[in-house]
């Protein structure tokens, strides 16, 4: 039967997870992907939402901005740059959280 939080044998290696979870090192991992998802949520959360209120409620977006194109078309183009810029900022950025994973995973072998 397995132990969830105590040992868990990864490979021939065993992890006390409620030791890692311990450490200022895990903390600190923590504390660093909270800083960088957190306003990326906040930033994405408002902008896709401002859309829907923006043109159901007022009529800002509906201007021609470049010819017959609306500032709605431009708007929405801009959310999706938007997502591949956020999702290509957390790959890189995942990189290092990895291998802040792996540091603390190869410190708390048993």
């Amino acid at each position: 039967m397995e132990t969830f939080g105590k040992e868990k044998e990864q490979g021939e290696r065993i992890l006390d997870y409620e030791k890692i979870v311990a450490t200022s090192k895990f903390q600190q991992l923590i504390q660093k992907k909270r800083n960088f998802i957190v306003p990326i949520i906040i930033v994405f959360l408002i902008t896709y939402f401002l859309l829907p209120i923006l043109t159901g409620y007022t009529s800002i977006l509906e201007h021609k901005a470049i010819g017959w194109i609306t500032w709605t078309w431009l708007y929405s183009l801009g959310l999706f740059v938007m997502v591949w810029v956020f999702a290509t900022m957390y790959v890189k950025k995942a990189e290092t959280f990895d291998r802040l994973a792996e540091e603390i995973i190869e410190e708390n072998i048993k």
